[in-house]
Formats: C-alpha cells, sequence, structure tokens
C-alpha cells in the first residue's frame, strides 16, 4: 500500500518555509499602479456576469500577475525597468551557491524563467532549464542530478509528478498560484524520502500587489482550493464576483 504524505512526512528532514516580501522599484510601482486602475475599471463592469466574462477578467488578472514580477512581460517598451524580484532572487541565490547548496526555482510563467535564465548565464552561475516545450527531458534531469549545476528552473507545468530532486535542499517559488497543493506538490520534488538534509522554501511576493491578494484569497478558502488540482478550473469554480473585487483592490 503507498503510504499518505502525512505518514512519511515523520521521516523527512525539516522544511523550513518564509515569504520573501519585495517592494517594487519606483518606475515599476508607477507603472503597476497605472494598469491596476485601468484593469480596474475594465473589469468592475464585467464581473457581474462573471460566466460570460471569465476569459477576459482571467486575462486581466494574469497580466498583473505578470506585471508584478517584471514589466517587460507585457511590453518589452519597459525592459529598462528593473525587476526587483529577479535582483532579490540573485542576491539569494549569490549565498545558496557560495555555501555549496543547490536549488529548484519555480515560476508558472516560462518568458521569467527565461528571463531569470539570462541573468543566471550573465552572473556566471550554472543551470540547468525544463519548461513543457524542453526536449530531451529525462536528459536534463539527468545532467542537473548527477551534475554539478547548482540551479535549475522549472517551470510549474513541467514540474508535476515524476521528478525526484533530492540532490536540491533550497527552494524559490518566483511567483504565488492560485492552488496551494500545486505549490506543494512542487516543493515535493525535493522533501521527500531520499533527502537527507533540510529543505528552505521562499516564497516571493511583491508587496502591494495582486500577488499578495492571491496569497490572502488562498488562505480564506483554502479547503475549496485543496479540492480543485487544475489552477484553470480553481478560477472557474472557486472564484466569485466578490473575490475579484478583492484581488482589483489597491
Amino acid at each position: 500500500m503507498r503510504r499518505t504524505k502525512e505518514l512519511v512526512a515523520t521521516e523527512l528532514p525539516a522544511k523550513q518555509e518564509q515569504v520573501l516580501r519585495i517592494d517594487l522599484a519606483p518606475r515599476h510601482r508607477k507603472l503597476y499602479d497605472t494598469f491596476l486602475q485601468k484593469e480596474r475599471q475594465k473589469l468592475l463592469g464585467l464581473i457581474e456576469d462573471l460566466d460570460r466574462n471569465r476569459f477576459i477578467v482571467f486575462r486581466s488578472l494574469t497580466l498583473l500577475r505578470m506585471l508584478s514580477l517584471d514589466a517587460s512581460l507585457v511590453d518589452d517598451a519597459y525592459a529598462d525597468i528593473p525587476s526587483s524580484k529577479l535582483d532579490a532572487l540573485l542576491e539569494q541565490l549569490e549565498d545558496v551557491v557560495a555555501e555549496g547548496h543547490r536549488a529548484l526555482i519555480f515560476s508558472q510563467f516560462t518568458s521569467f524563467l527565461g528571463k531569470a535564465a539570462t541573468r543566471l548565464d550573465a552572473s556566471g552561475v550554472r543551470h540547468e532549464y525544463l519548461d513543457g516545450s524542453t526536449l530531451h527531458r529525462a536528459d536534463v534531469i539527468e545532467r542537473f542530478t548527477s551534475g554539478d549545476a547548482p540551479v535549475f528552473l522549472i517551470s510549474l507545468k513541467a514540474g508535476g509528478f515524476g521528478l525526484n530532486l533530492t540532490q536540491a535542499d533550497y527552494v524559490f517559488l518566483l511567483d504565488p498560484w492560485w492552488n496551494p497543493a500545486t505549490e506543494a506538490q512542487a516543493v515535493d520534488r525535493t522533501h521527500r524520502i531520499g533527502q537527507t538534509r533540510s529543505v528552505n522554501v521562499y516564497r516571493l511576493v511583491a508587496t502591494g500587489t495582486i500577488e499578495e491578494k492571491v496569497m490572502a484569497l488562498r488562505d480564506r478558502k483554502a479547503a475549496l482550493f485543496d479540492a480543485v488540482m487544475d489552477d484553470d478550473a480553481v478560477f472557474s469554480t472557486a472564484l466569485t464576483a466578490d473575490d475579484i473585487r478583492g484581488l482589483l483592490e489597491a
């Protein structure tokens, strides 16, 4: 019989979890607030009929979530605005790598993972990369598990069941996801049988953005969200008009 995670957890080393709150740079902050006001005005008249306008609402929420990460994800014209979140990630990784640890870095946005990879290249940090379009997936995983690259960048969709990455003992979640069970599944790539070291998990959250609202909403609806594994299903079945209004608050 398969043992539940609760039974196995007693045999695992400690897992420390922490939220790193990141302040947007001033220009980024101003741009985010401008977009937030624009999207709020557009959506408030649509969410009363959420079933009919679900796609438009979801698209706006996704835009704000991407903007919380890096302004250039929304438009290349903003490429000169620094990403405070990537700055914070590189600062954390500097110590992690220097001390001989290895890290998994997760995001649901492959475009943001790509920018993280570019920053790692510029900093001379060796890494592997895996998303849904990666060819020779098994070879990439093997290179990380048997090699010496200290960082593995993985997209949410590519980091599901079947990955055993206990060589890493740090996990960075670059953006909060609707479903806490999906986050837990990502962390379990390294916090599982075979892990001999304590695991440190960091959730990077941009302050004063929709990311904080997503975290709060998940806390309020934890039981409901835990029952739904697919993020799109979460949105279509669990978010009400009042929830959307809360996400769009300044």
